[in-house]
């Protein structure tokens, strides 16, 4: 179903997830469209934003944000446009970054909007991307918490995926060896010729950690985590003493329900925090950078211009999608940054 003028379709929680999501932990549903009051802006959505974080806040475990609540619309960054305006700061037909959600229509006061203008309205769903939330993540972890050296190895999980192929690609524009580490030989072969990294390693190998090693002949010092698991066992007996690991997530467990079985790999990572004198510091984009944006927007829409960067998108088109495009995305099924089209700028001409 394509999106209309006066129905408001949400996908809602429906239930918490134990485990890997289902369909059945989601619920479609159909409202009329809200009318702005004083003040309010209507605000329709044309591109959505997936990403892992969401798993996360499906569950109700303490976390660093409030949980979903069941029957709530799911939450989500949304590139979205201005349908109506009782607002003074907004017009019909502006573009806005919002977090309406996984639906076509919200509501909104003006705060929290951001408006888009110039250059990045060649690409608005960029905005939810390569110049949102994952580029900024890429950009702060990496010369933040990674800061990387001219001639450091920089080894990057995920590497193809939204903030790991900008994680490599910033690292390799501030003269790094860059190797990444990806799900297939088709995600390596881009990083390595699309991309520009050094090398890529498919995480399948049973050999990775030795693989590993050949590529990285003088240890690692810089090493992007969003992955967990049995990358970051690859990975941490080659870190190089005073290196650095930021930490954006950890795709590998947002399904587990339980710890795992084999060797508790912890002893080591202690060890080796302390041997090695590590720098290990998680961190949460909005909540620890949000005052550096507009550093981040300057620089990053410089190297933009200047078409240093490649960005892919997985463009999955209709809400009706959402659920098993998120499902899939955690499995490790999309090829780039995940962005649902939910629709043109004209409503019921998709």
């Amino acid at each position: 179903m394509s999106q209309q003028r006066d129905t408001n379709r949400r996908v809602v929680l429906a239930s918490r997830p134990h485990g890997v999501p289902t369909d059945a932990n989601f619920r479609f549903e159909r409202q009329y469209v809200p009318t702005p009051a004083d003040g309010e802006i209507l605000l329709r959505t044309i591109y959505l934003s997936l990403d892992p974080y969401m798993r996360g806040r499906m569950s109700d475990a303490p976390s660093y944000v409030p949980p979903y609540e069941v029957g709530e619309t799911i939450g989500a960054g949304t590139v979205a446009i201005v349908e109506q305006s009782n607002h003074p700061d907004y017009q019909a037909g502006d573009w806005v970054v919002s977090e309406n959600g996984w639906q076509d229509y919200a509501l909104s006061n003006g705060r929290g909007l951001f408006k888009l203008q110039g250059p990045v309205l060649k690409h608005p769903s960029w905005a939810l991307g390569l110049l949102g939330m994952t580029g900024f993540t890429a950009y702060m972890g990496l010369l933040d918490i990674g800061r990387p050296q001219a001639g450091e190895t920089v080894v990057v999980a995920a590497a193809t995926g939204a903030v790991g192929s900008v994680v490599g690609q910033i690292a390799r524009l501030k003269g790094c060896h860059v190797i990444g580490i990806a799900g297939g030989a088709e995600k390596c072969r881009y990083a390595e010729e699309v991309l520009g990294f050094d090398a890529c390693l498919d995480h399948h190998y049973d050999d990775l950690g030795e693989k590993l090693k050949r590529y990285c002949p003088d240890g690692i010092d810089v090493y992007f985590e969003s992955v967990g698991g049995k990358v970051f066992n690859a990975v941490l007996p080659l870190m190089n003493t005073k290196g650095r690991i930021p930490v954006c997530g950890l795709i590998a467990d947002y399904n587990s329900t339980e710890l795992p079985n084999g060797t508790d790999h912890l002893p080591l990572f202690q060890g080796a925090i302390l041997r090695k004198r590590l720098h290990v510091q998680g961190f949460i984009i909005t909540q620890d950078y949000a005052h550096r944006f507009d550093e981040f927007f300057h620089q990053m829409s410089q190297w933009v211009a200047e078409e240093r960067l490649v960005f892919r998108e997985d463009v999955i088109d209709d809400l009706d999608n959402a659920p098993q495009t998120f499902i899939g995305m955690l499995e490790g099924k999309n090829f780039g940054k995940v962005i649902i089209r939910v629709a043109t700028d004209k409503p019921g001409h998709e």
